[in-house]
């Protein structure tokens, strides 16, 4: 189960290269820096509201992807009237430029929208996608370096919801990845023409449903080379960066075939394993699975390690912190465990409310952001392996994408408004 050649230290995220991702004052991609979701330093403000923040931007129209920041720019995507846009702002919350490009596909569930995959940034250039189809490269001064239109070239994905999967970047290339019932594929786009570099089909039979996914691939190191681990239709795969070859598998996530699972939550890894949400916890399935990304070829017979029943998360994308993972479960319970036996650490929860959480939560230092979709964000330490709430923040506005750090300042996209919110050590 467990080859021993193979380091410890083999996963380890690329995300937009060494000298951007060292900087956790950046926030290069959806889920920051080190790919899973939280940072350690700095100091973040636990108390705000609507009324109580550095400044807030208004947007132009309803989008629930999440904001990135590079050298104190924040950039994200939303709708300009009907279209599909990308929107720079300053750190002082002023509106820098924004960028149109062809008519929105507008969401179909209520915390959906055209906007909803996040953009990322190699430090040259911004890359986004959009439901419509619409994969683009923009300079940082605003003018399109590239632009495509995945549906017109490859056809309408199928999905019963709103597109989720967001670009990552290679060394060389922007990922994306599509899976849906239909032809399933992920393919490799050139940086710097927008040419597409290799396309492989990643098709699996799976009952309704559950080959559905909504999940961003990673870019990890596999073996000592750059490569890419995509989650969906019941499979982990991981595919060399350079051509999309198969070079790892592992299935057997649903041996009961139940039906209408689609994968929403991303993976998160902590040395060689990987931690992978499914099930419907959101129904009372909750299904939390611990899995070896070891070895070459199918490795389905021998890299699962543990497996639980009992907790899960079916939207929210877990957080790595300290060595451990914690998990925000769709209602608000937390629970803190440990990766390599699944063993819970400890456990608590928010306050019950009636609406879910759909963001992904945020770690900034020792504090636990985690905003529920009527707009409150609630914010807990979990310093030295404790749960304490510190406070109820309601922005009055739903809040749909993840909350992002950035020197001593935390970022919340909201359904009308870009939120800054800071400490008052930071306002002065």
């Amino acid at each position: 189960m467990f080859i021993k050649s193979i380091h410890a230290s083999l996963v380890l995220f690329c995300v937009a290269g060494h000298a951007f991702g060292e900087d956790q004052s950046n926030w290069l991609s959806w889920r920051g820096p080190l790919g899973n979701g939280s940072t350690e330093l700095g100091s973040y403000p636990a108390k705000f509201d609507a009324k109580n923040y550095l400044w807030r931007a208004e947007l132009p129209g309803k989008g629930c992807s999440t904001p990135i920041v590079l050298n104190q720019k924040i950039y994200l995507t939303a709708p300009v009237g009907d279209t599909d846009a990308v929107l720079c702002f300053d750190f002082d919350g002023a509106k820098k430029w924004q960028t149109v490009f062809g008519k929105e596909d507008a969401g179909k569930h209520r915390n959906g929208s055209g906007s909803n995959a996040s953009p990322t940034t190699d430090g040259t250039a911004v890359f986004a996608y959009f439901k419509s189809g619409t994969l683009a490269a923009v300079e940082l001064n605003g003018t399109v370096r590239w632009q495509t239109n995945l549906v017109e070239r490859f056809g309408k994905d199928t999905l019963f919801w709103d597109h989720g999967t967001s670009p990552v970047l290679t060394e060389k290339h922007v990922i994306m990845a599509r899976m849906h019932a239909g032809e399933s594929w992920l393919a490799a786009f050139d940086k710097t023409s927008g040419e597409i570099a290799w396309k492989v089909a990643r098709n699996y039979t799976t009952p309704m449903e559950c080959d559905h996914g909504y999940t961003t691939p990673l870019v990890i190191q596999h073996n000592g080379k750059e490569a890419l681990l995509v989650w969906g239709a019941e499979h982990i795969t991981i595919h060399d960066s350079t051509d999309g070859k198969l070079l790892w598998s592992c299935g057997n996530f649903n041996p009961d075939a139940s039906k209408l699972w689609p994968a929403i939550a991303t993976p998160v890894i902590v040395k060689d394993i990987a931690i992978i949400a499914y099930g419907r916890n959101d129904r009372g399935i909750p299904r939390l699975h611990g899995i070896r990304i070891t070895g070459d070829g199918d490795v389905t017979k021998t890299n699962h390690i543990w497996k639980r029943e009992d907790i899960g998360t079916f939207v929210p994308t877990p957080i790595v912190y300290k060595g451990h993972v914690i998990l925000l479960r769709d209602r608000g319970e937390v629970e803190c465990i440990d990766p390599a036996t699944g063993k819970t650490l400890w456990s608590d929860s928010f306050p019950k409310g009636r609406a879910l959480f759909y963001a992904s939560p945020l770690i900034a230092g020792d504090t636990l952001y985690a905003p529920r979709e009527d707009g409150v964000v609630f914010v807990a330490s979990v310093a030295n392996n404790k749960f304490e709430l510190l406070s109820e923040n309601d922005m009055a506005e739903p809040v749909i994408g993840s909350p992002v750090p950035s020197a001593n300042r935390i970022f919340l996209r909201g359904e009308k408004h870009l939120f800054c919110i800071a400490s008052p050590s930071t306002k002065k």
